[in-house]
């Protein structure tokens, strides 16, 4: 979904996943028009201007390439539903999106990520790398990186997303010696 699909195309599925099934009337000609009405009922799309069509099409294109299904009930209505490919693609639009809040003021306490992931596990060992790179962590050693800001919530979602959570430790330190790299690194 990188590139290929729009923010609001990643929006739409989003919101799906969270609300679990959206239920539509599905008697109108209109009715993916309908549906985008349905989602986007508490989003802020209409401060964007963006219009029911262009949502409309967003939700062709994931129902087109398996992310979302639409089933008609008995009564005529529609459910929208993800699907299990819709569901990874939430993870990995979660992982695009992931981020590590700053601290106002510094706990003083490092996060060392510590990883021993066997190379049949390569791609995941450097998924995570990448992303911890992306992340603004320091590599102090090669499956070594640091970082001043609580992260542990985001680093067990990367491990459980890459399936190498058997090969991760999160060690939370108050002093690594030599730190002025590390300080000078993350502006503390």
């Amino acid at each position: 979904m990188k590139g290929q699909y729009n923010s609001i195309t990643k929006e739409i599925l989003l919101t799906i996943a969270l609300t679990g099934i959206v239920i539509v009337a599905s008697t109108s000609p209109y009715f993916l028009t309908n549906i985008a009405k349905a989602i986007i009922k508490n989003k802020r799309y209409n401060k964007n201007k963006i219009n029911e069509e262009k949502i409309a099409r967003s939700l062709r294109g994931l129902k087109r390439n398996n992310f979302i299904i639409l089933k008609e009930k008995e009564n005529g209505d529609c459910l929208v539903q993800i699907t299990e490919k819709g569901k990874r693609k939430v993870k990995e639009i979660n992982i695009e999106r992931l981020e590590i809040k700053k601290q106002n003021t510094w706990d003083k306490k490092w996060r060392i990520i510590t990883f021993d992931i066997p190379e049949r596990r390569r791609y995941g060992r450097d998924a995570l790398r990448q992303k911890l790179q992306k992340l603004n962590f320091y590599q102090l050693q090669k499956s070594v990186l640091v970082c001043p800001y609580p992260c542990e919530k985001e680093i067990q979602f990367l491990c459980e997303f890459f399936n190498i959570s058997s090969f991760i430790n999160i060690i939370i330190a108050d002093t690594i010696h030599d730190d002025l790299r590390l300080k000078r690194h993350f502006n503390l």
